[in-house]
């Protein structure tokens, strides 16, 4: 299947995943709480599913990535059991972090439990990152003799470098506290305020003009990309861009008249 049809969710039985969708948010629920929701391929392909429909849906505006159990993800299954699922697999679109990253609209790691090895790439690469203070953040690979080659292209985007590498030399856990001081989530909070805290802030980021959120989005990655000589000029023509387009004109004319903004 390619992104050239279009995708829907009638029908499909996700079995690794479930997937809900209200007030423009899409939800995707890892559910292999009894595999410590490792990534097989069902799950992968799911999550990739996911992710290509909320791109194609103009009226998602945010998606949540959230886990059943104890553990939000164990990263990848090394038992490799066969599995089946009728979500169709999206030729091109088989890269966790990469459609996250374009995606472009706000991406929230929903983390009520910790957070091992390869699913560090979906934290890393997500716009928002919200934990419970009672979870763990790992990159075990150096104590199975590997290493943590791909996730690193992630954690060093947003933790600082040396905190970065000791964290992959070592292989030991980090609790919230220390991960939300190195920057690989946004904020800690007690189990019992997590639903009320990700509710909160997808209800803010789903309420505020999407079609910028997108745009803007958008340029954050292209210019990560570039130096600095490149990037302002790259940005300025965006910016120019950007205040021409609806969004702009509607949130200005808004706050001209003294009334809440009308986004389409």
């Amino acid at each position: 299947m390619t992104m050239e049809n279009k995708l829907s969710l009638e029908g499909l039985i996700f079995q690794a995943t479930k997937i809900n969708v209200d007030n423009n948010v899409l939800t995707i629920t890892l559910n292999r709480p009894e595999k410590k929701n490792a990534l097989n391929n069902v799950m992968m392909n799911e999550i990739c599913y996911a992710l290509s429909y909320a791109k194609q849906e103009r009226e998602i505006r945010v998606v949540i990535i959230a886990a059943e159990g104890d553990v939000f993800c164990a990263g990848a299954d090394l038992r490799r059991e066969q599995a089946e699922s009728n979500v169709p697999k999206i030729e091109g679109s088989d890269d966790i972090s990469l459609l996250i990253r374009h995606l472009y609209k706000p991406v929230i790691c929903k983390i009520q439990g910790s957070v091992h090895a390869g699913a560090l790439l979906m934290v890393t690469n997500c716009t928002h990152a919200i934990a419970t203070e009672e979870a763990k953040f790992s990159a075990p690979e150096i104590l199975r003799g590997v290493w943590p080659h791909m996730v690193m292209a992630g954690l060093f985007r947003v933790m600082p470098k040396r905190a970065g590498l000791d964290f992959c030399m070592r292989g030991q856990a980090i609790d919230s506290k220390k991960a939300e001081e190195w920057g690989l989530i946004n904020q800690s909070v007690p189990s019992d305020q997590l639903d009320k805290t990700v509710d909160k802030l997808a209800s803010d980021l789903a309420n505020l003009a999407p079609g910028t959120m997108q745009f803007g989005l958008e340029a954050y990655v292209k210019q990560d990309a570039m130096n600095f000589d490149e990037a302002l000029p790259y940005l300025g023509k965006k910016s120019a861009e950007t205040f021409a387009g609806p969004d702009a004109q509607e949130g200005i004319a808004a706050f001209l008249e003294k009334r809440e903004p009308k986004w389409d």
